[in-house]
C-alpha cells in the first residue's frame, strides 16, 4: 500500500471509528505511547491513571482503553458500572507480570513493618494487596506521606531507586523493571547529545540510575509534556517510549524533538492498531472485569494515593 493509500485508509477507518463510538455511546482513551492514528481518534490522551480518572467525568456506557491490561483494570476499578474494553487482549505489561499476589505476600512476610507502596503499573490483584498506590509523578510524595519509616516499593526497582534518592526513608526495592526503559543506556544519551549538543535530555524515572544521572530532567510522561511546553529550550532528547513524540510535536510545533534511542519501543503498546479499536467497538470486545472484592481493596489503595496529592 502506498503512503497516499495508507493515509486515505486511516482517514476512512478513523471516520468509521468515530461514527461507531457515537452509536455505542463510548469514550476512547489512549495512552501517550499508543500509535499516532490511535491517539488521533481518542477522546482523551494521557497517562494511565489520568485517563482512568478522566473516564469518571464523562457520560459514556463504554470505555475503550487503548493501552495494556493493567490500565484497563484501573479504569474498571474506578468506573465499576461502565463496560471497559481493551482492543488487544494480549497487550500486557512485562513489569506488571513480574509480581503476583503470592510474590508480594512473601515479601510482606519478610518486612512486616514496611508499608507497601505499589506503582500503578501493576495488576488489580497486586494493588488490592498493597497499602497505597503511586504514579511515577507522585511516588516521592506518596512515600514521604506514609507513616512508616520503612517502605516496600513494588514492582519497579528503578522508580523505587529514584524515590529512595529523594527521601530519608528506607526503601526496599522489589526487582521488577520496564523492559523498554531498561534498554536506554548512558551511551545512547552520549551519542544523542553528540548529535544534538544543545538539546535538553528528559528521561523517565523507570530508567536505570546511570541514565537518570545524566539527564537534565527526570519526569513522568505527563510531567514531560508540561516541561517541554513550558521550557524556553528549542530542542529535546526524550528518554521514554517514542509514541509520546506524536503528542509532543502536535503541542509544540516550533520545537524540535528527538527520541533518545531507537530502542525505546514498547511492543505491547504497539499491539493496538486502529483496526483493533474498530473491532473493539463493533464487537464490544474484549471486556475487562475485576472481582468485586479485589476491586474494592484496589480502589482503597488508589484512594489513599489520591488523598496525598
Amino acid at each position: 500500500m502506498s503512503e497516499v493509500d495508507q493515509r486515505a485508509w486511516i482517514e476512512e477507518l478513523s471516520a468509521r471509528v468515530r461514527e461507531l463510538k457515537q452509536a455505542r455511546n463510548a469514550v476512547i482513551l489512549a495512552h501517550n505511547y499508543q500509535r499516532p492514528e490511535v491517539q488521533d481518534v481518542a477522546d482523551f490522551v494521557g497517562d494511565s491513571l489520568e485517563l482512568s480518572r478522566k473516564a469518571t467525568q464523562v457520560a459514556a456506557d463504554i470505555i475503550v482503553f487503548c493501552g495494556v491490561v493493567f490500565m484497563a483494570e484501573s479504569a474498571k476499578i474506578l468506573n465499576p458500572t461502565r463496560k471497559v474494553l481493551l482492543p488487544e487482549i494480549l497487550a500486557g505489561c512485562p513489569m506488571a507480570d513480574m509480581i503476583d499476589v503470592d510474590d508480594l505476600r512473601e515479601w510482606k512476610a519478610r518486612y512486616p513493618d514496611a508499608t507497601v507502596v505499589c506503582y500503578v503499573n501493576s495488576s488489580a490483584a497486586v494493588k488490592a494487596e498493597s497499602d497505597v498506590c503511586c504514579t511515577s509523578a507522585n511516588a516521592i510524595k506518596v512515600v514521604e506521606a506514609v507513616p512508616n519509616r520503612r517502605v516496600l516499593f513494588v514492582p519497579d526497582q528503578h522508580l523505587g531507586e529514584w524515590v529512595a534518592s529523594h527521601t530519608t526513608k528506607e526503601v526496599i526495592l522489589y526487582p521488577g523493571f520496564c523492559r523498554t526503559h531498561q534498554r536506554l543506556r548512558p551511551e545512547h544519551i552520549a551519542a544523542a547529545k553528540q548529535a544534538h549538543p544543545d538539546a535538553k535530555v528528559v528521561v523517565h524515572p523507570e530508567c536505570a540510575a546511570d541514565v537518570t544521572a545524566v539527564a537534565d530532567a527526570v519526569l513522568s510522561t505527563s510531567q514531560m509534556l508540561r516541561y517541554v511546553k513550558e521550557s524556553e529550550a528549542a530542542k529535546f532528547l526524550i528518554g521514554t517510549e517514542y509514541g509520546i513524540l506524536h503528542r509532543m510535536r502536535l503541542e509544540n510545533p516550533h520545537k524540535t524533538l528527538y527520541t533518545a534511542s531507537r530502542t525505546l519501543v514498547c511492543p505491547n503498546m504497539k499491539r493496538t492498531h486502529l483496526e483493533s479499536v474498530f473491532q473493539a467497538l463493533e464487537k464490544e470486545q474484549y471486556e475487562i472485569t475485576v472481582p468485586e472484592d479485589t476491586r474494592v481493596r484496589a480502589r482503597r489503595a488508589l484512594d489513599r494515593m489520591l488523598e496525598v496529592v
